[in-house]
């Protein structure tokens, strides 16, 4: 029984072009990658950033701004709807911070969604009104100040879909079918083998994955899309994908890490290496 399709590459360095000498046994570790893995670009997924409002104040509201929203016109529930931040996101979960976003979004053409007219919506309208001059001012607006940026892809958010924080030192992952929307501090990926990914990405071998990842000027890592496509990860099978699923049940995070060292091949000698890094 295979656990996954393979597929060759000559893309070097985990799918990013490089001069650094790689030591024998970095060597070896990546020859089973490029073996073995198929870069998530190639996958079927999508991967996207998350919101860009152009200015939080306005468009990102406690829950209480929220209710006294709704207490004003009950129809303003339509258009507020629950967003993570990257602060937010945990290894495997998230934490809520009871912030909403008013998605005054512009619709998309293409799909025959219409944007949103804020006149439907009056209690909103007076909430945006109150910060007007730095609405009206951004860049990042729609066909009216009151609206966000074309996004052609906000239905995806409605998609269970994974998220991670684009910016940190510390790699988090998790997985979301609750319909939140996500900030532009995060991205996130919708599609097949979801949960599988956020298992992989999540894992100690994810964390070497991810190591050559672009970094800020104080060391932080740069998860954008640019850096997760290239990634090489091999596509699982049902019965492999259901076992990675079964030890996120059960919290099994070190049984997730041998099994994907597993996936790849690893030797002790290899295994070893990459947990002193």
């Amino acid at each position: 029984m295979s656990v996954f399709v393979s597929q060759s590459s000559s893309i070097c360095n985990f799918g990013v072009e490089s001069w650094v000498v790689l030591s024998p046994i970095e060597q070896r570790i990546k020859a089973k990658i490029e073996e073995v893995g198929i870069p998530l670009k190639d996958w079927d997924i999508q991967i996207n950033y998350g919101i860009k409002t152009g200015f939080n104040d306005a468009f990102i509201i406690s829950g209480e701004k929220r209710k006294e929203l709704i207490d004003q016109d009950p129809k303003s529930a339509e258009i507020i709807r629950p967003i993570l931040r990257g602060r937010d996101i945990k290894r495997y979960g998230y934490e809520f911070a009871d912030l909403w976003l008013i998605n005054t979004h512009n619709g998309v053409k293409e799909k025959g969604i219409k944007p949103i007219n804020i006149n439907d919506y009056p209690a909103i309208k007076v909430h945006l009104d109150n910060h007007w001059k730095k609405i009206e001012s951004r860049a990042d607006q729609g066909d009216t100040p009151y609206n966000l940026r074309n996004c052609a892809y906000i239905e995806d958010l409605d998609r269970p879909k994974i998220v991670w924080k684009r910016v940190g030192s510390i790699l988090r992952f998790c997985y979301d079918d609750q319909k939140h929307a996500v900030l532009d501090s995060t991205c996130f990926a919708t599609g097949k083998n979801l949960k599988f990914l956020v298992a992989v990405l999540n894992s100690k071998f994810g964390n070497y994955l991810l190591q050559d990842s672009p970094k800020t000027g104080t060391g932080d890592l740069l998860v954008s899309v640019q850096a997760i496509e290239p990634l090489k990860i091999p596509i699982p099978d049902i019965e492999f994908g259901q076992q990675i699923e079964e030890m996120l049940r059960e919290k099994d995070y070190e049984a997730i890490d041998e099994l994907v060292y597993e996936l790849y091949s690893l030797n002790e000698e290899e295994i070893e290496y990459i947990e002193r890094l």
